[in-house]
């Protein structure tokens, strides 16, 4: 997934501090306090694609309950991106890694 123009726009809050991460290998910024999910759809337009199909997810119940918002880790662990705060440096993948079952 390419990363373009974020779905969330940010309109309080922004005195937080910054938090660099990478997503599909490209350097991106949050705030200290985001979740996972909000720091990438603050940045891109979904989270990542199905695993069964071509469609772009970007989260559903937003509370750790539906299995949406996996996302994975470049080090292979998939993640609930709603409830996991984003930390400094993490390096998150939009597509199924190819080694992923």
């Amino acid at each position: 997934m390419s990363v373009a123009a974020g779905r969330l726009v940010r309109l309080a809050e922004i005195d937080r501090a910054p938090l660099r991460f990478f997503l599909d290998g490209r350097e991106c910024r949050a705030l200290a306090g985001d979740t996972v999910l909000s720091a990438v759809l603050s940045v891109a337009p979904a989270l990542r694609r199905s695993e069964f199909g071509p469609e772009a997810r970007a989260g559903f119940c937003l509370m750790g309950a539906c299995q949406d918002c996996w996302i994975w880790q470049e080090d292979g662990p998939r993640l609930r991106a709603c409830s996991t705060p984003l930390a400094e440096g993490m390096r998150l993948l939009s597509d199924v890694p190819g080694d992923w079952p």
